[in-house]
């Protein structure tokens, strides 16, 4: 159709993502240009010739605020600066002169030997400082960079590594805390974990990708797979047997989404064939343009999973997969609180700290009461929990009397089991609100306030606490998840508070919270609103029902 002049109309063109398979190689955003300008893992070297020779003021901002990440490496929050603040600085007046420090450890694996020096780095390094994180991480605060070149030398003749803990890369690998001793497991991971970081952990060709890859592997439904970019899900083929369900595409933060399943089953031996596949094809078609849409899941929303799984086989793997069935759904959650009897008979015990906050100290203490146990096997779990392997039956009243000591529960209340919160205003610079402390007080309050409804909750209310909206502690699937705002209170006042996600889950409930419209609660109100939600549920339930299936029904005035 011609316009009023007689020339044809002009047909937009659209604007490339920044695909490199497509030809977009060019450098589209500030942290593409830093990554082109030179691989990230080439900032070790800088890091232990000139920047902890030189002190923090040695240090290239490009370097800090970008490539450190691949070695596990944030600058932390400049105490004093409230919340209401965070979006007004610049990052350099945001940043303090230490650090936080990521140490990778892949499916939660750890020796008691492993553990015990991870205590001594926090006490020698860290102020004492130690978290478990709900990747499995142990995270630090208060490192300096001149101590980073010794703390890499004692975590690597202990066997662990910061190597891409952060950063554009393939991150820590979730696998089962309770791999190869689970009764109910249907394969053990482990192999194929050791194997992808083996082969791929610290490769330049994966270290440049359109922004983080997070991965799950699992013998069984226990790692959050549905919100990772690719999770392998332990299912039994009803030809070939035990191995595992692809997934791809999940992510939380400001656009949440659960992840696809591409309907293929890929035995043990092949999983980090097919995971390399996958990571390439996120590394060559992933969107680079625009930093909000570079994680896969954007990717795997605009293709499909056919497609998706299509361009895998055609132009990386070059052979089809096996087509499978569906991973049956836990009845509950799988966290792994408690004492369990092992396939050989002996038991593992998980204990619960409270949103994953410890110790150098306490850290040290479980490695040795591990010990006396006659165990020397610890794990750290995806929801900020640590495990216990190989006791025998004897000891494993002792030992859990033991971690009761440290604060470590292995009979916690609902609210110290269900609780996780991220790292918050304390140190994250992205934080508006503080979580750690605040959680550490609500789960205190309800344990007190509760009391009288404690028994009829049988499965936990997971209550989570994020500071901005970044979602680290997964707030759109857990049963109540507060995710951190500067809000109004009664008065007028502008405080600390947060946005209110109702009834979310993963599993039998897998979906994201129902944001009750207009609803904030500030930080004050805080152990009150949760009180008052959870009697109502308590009060108004049908026999057998989950705190998500009681929400999706409920009258909103109910959740006010």
């Amino acid at each position: 159709m011609a316009t009023p002049t007689g020339r044809a109309p002009r047909v937009k063109q659209k604007r490339g993502e920044g695909q490199w398979a497509l030809g977009y190689r060019e450098p589209l955003n500030p942290n593409e240009r830093s990554k082109k300008d030179d691989n990230p893992l080439n900032v070790r070297a800088r890091i232990e010739n000139i920047y902890a020779r030189g002190g923090f003021d040695s240090i290239d901002p490009g370097d800090l605020r970008g490539r450190f990440r691949w070695f596990g490496l944030y600058t932390q929050r400049k105490p004093g600066i409230d919340g209401g603040r965070t979006a007004s600085l610049e990052p350099e007046e945001l940043d303090d002169r230490y650090f936080m420090l990521r140490v990778r450890i892949d499916g939660g694996a750890l020796t008691t030997g492993q553990l015990a020096v991870l205590g001594e780095i926090s006490q020698t390094h860290a102020r004492d400082t130690a978290d478990i994180t709900d990747r499995q991480n142990i995270q630090y605060h208060w490192i300096q960079i001149e101590d980073v070149p010794t703390i890499w030398q004692k975590l690597e003749d202990a066997g662990m590594t910061t190597m891409e803990a952060c950063g554009d890369s393939p991150r820590v690998i979730l696998g089962s805390p309770v791999a190869g001793i689970a009764a109910d497991e249907i394969i053990d991971g482990t192999p194929a974990i050791d194997e992808i970081k083996r082969r791929y952990i610290g490769d330049p060709q994966y270290s440049n990708l359109p922004r983080k890859f997070k991965t799950a592997v699992s013998g069984q439904a226990d790692v959050a797979h549905e919100i990772h970019d690719i999770a392998f899900v332990g299912v039994v083929h009803p030809e070939h047997g035990p191995g595992f369900d692809l997934w791809v595409g999940g992510g939380l933060s400001t656009n949440p989404m659960l992840g696809q399943r591409l309907g293929a089953w890929v035995p043990l031996d092949e999983v980090p064939d097919v995971w390399e596949g996958v990571i390439s094809v996120f590394r060559d078609y992933g969107y680079r343009r625009l930093r909000a849409r570079a994680r896969i899941k954007f990717l795997v929303k605009d293709w499909g999973a056919e497609k998706f799984r299509q361009v895998l086989e055609d132009e990386y793997l070059k052979r089809k997969l096996i087509d499978g069935p569906a991973p049956e759904v836990p009845d509950k959650p799988l966290d792994h609180v408690g004492v369990h009897q092992q396939t050989d008979g002996k038991f593992y015990v998980g204990a619960a700290p409270i949103a994953g906050r410890v110790d150098g100290a306490t850290l040290i203490a479980v490695a040795k009461a591990a010990e006396r146990a006659g165990s020397n096997r610890v794990r750290l779990t995806p929801h900020q929990k640590l495990v216990v392997l190989d006791v025998p039956e004897a000891e494993v009243k002792a030992l859990a009397s033991e971690l009761a000591d440290l604060g470590l529960q292995t009979e916690p209340s609902p609210w110290r089991r269900g609780i996780m919160a991220c790292t918050g205003l304390e140190f994250c610079k992205l934080a508006i609100v503080e979580t750690k402390a605040r959680a550490h007080k609500l789960v205190a309050e309800l344990e007190k306030r509760l009391i009288d409804i404690q028994s009829e909750i049988d499965t936990p209310v997971t209550v989570h606490l994020n500071g901005c909206p970044n979602s680290c502690a997964r707030v759109q699937t857990a049963d109540i998840g507060l995710k951190g705002q500067i809000v109004t209170d009664d008065d007028g006042n502008q405080v600390e508070g947060f946005q209110v996600h109702l009834g979310g889950g993963l599993g039998l409930d897998a979906g994201f919270g129902r944001k009750l419209r207009g609803h904030k609660v500030t930080s004050a109100q805080l152990t009150e609103y949760v009180e008052r939600v959870v009697r109502a549920y308590v009060a108004g339930r049908e026999p057998g029902e989950r705190f998500a299936q009681w929400v999706t029904r409920a009258d909103e005035s109910a959740l006010q």
